[in-house]
């Protein structure tokens, strides 16, 4: 595998609550392994959420011996287990109530099946000869919306309320992840955001610019951030881009 990760705090916001994880090699029993999270919460609970919930992930997944039957299973045992050390975590610190965190992953295995977990907005693109589609379904208050009819994509992208979330990993429920499996084609690019990214971007782009900067993955990650930037910055961005070895 081959990948670049990126976050930067944007020209809003004073602090950046979007923590990333990019390996190209093997994380505990996992192949490689990508995450975006996009914290929420007062003062600095989203930043310690996101940051929390990537590492406790991490050192879950590390602490397995066996191979499991699935990796899916596995990857969502994790963010479960993830899930309930939140909220021991916050039960502990009463700052922390209220905290939360968006949570997307991706690990490709030998067969170069693309293992995909996610909860909340953040989002993974499957970018290639077919263009761009999106992998992950966006748990959000817009989304809904768009889904029923309410307002278009594009509206969606653009509407006040685009930020409510409404489901997470978050200091007070468990929740269960939206989970995929997807066979990738040789020219296929991966890119995981955060919605710093895809509120500034519509996903022709999005497109546009993996198509013209796909074969640097830094200048591609540079570019998406700085495009974002300039057309608003409004949020924290964060983007992993990674392919498979030719």
């Amino acid at each position: 595998m081959q990948s670049i990760g990126m976050t930067d705090i944007g020209i809003s916001r004073q602090i950046n609550q979007d923590y990333i994880f990019s390996s190209d090699t093997t994380v505990g029993i996992l192949p490689n392994l990508y995450i975006v999270a996009d914290g929420m919460g007062g003062h600095n609970a989203g930043d310690f959420a996101s940051r929390f919930c990537v590492n406790h992930f991490i050192e879950y997944i590390k602490s397995i011996e066996e191979n499991p039957v699935s990796l899916l299973t596995c990857i969502e045992d994790g963010i479960r287990n993830t899930n309930e050390q939140m909220i021991i975590a916050a039960a502990k610190s009463p700052e922390l109530m209220g905290m939360g965190t968006t949570f997307v992953l991706a690990t490709v295995n030998d067969d170069n099946v693309l293992n995909v977990a996610n909860i909340g907005d953040s989002r993974l693109y499957r970018i290639g000869s077919n263009g761009i589609t999106q992998i992950t379904q966006d748990h959000s208050l817009v989304a809904e919306m768009v889904k029923n009819g309410e307002i278009s994509k594009e509206e969606a992208r653009l509407h006040p309320k685009k930020n409510v979330v409404t489901r997470a990993l978050s200091a007070s429920v468990i929740v269960n992840p939206d989970m995929f499996e997807v066979v990738l084609e040789k020219d296929d690019l991966i890119l995981m955001c955060s919605d710093g990214l895809s509120n500034m971007l519509s996903d022709s782009e999005i497109y546009e610019t993996v198509i013209k900067y796909r074969d640097n993955l830094k200048e591609l990650a540079e570019k998406l951030i700085a495009e974002a930037n300039a057309n608003g910055g409004k949020d924290n961005i964060s983007v992993i881009v990674f392919v498979p070895d030719k």
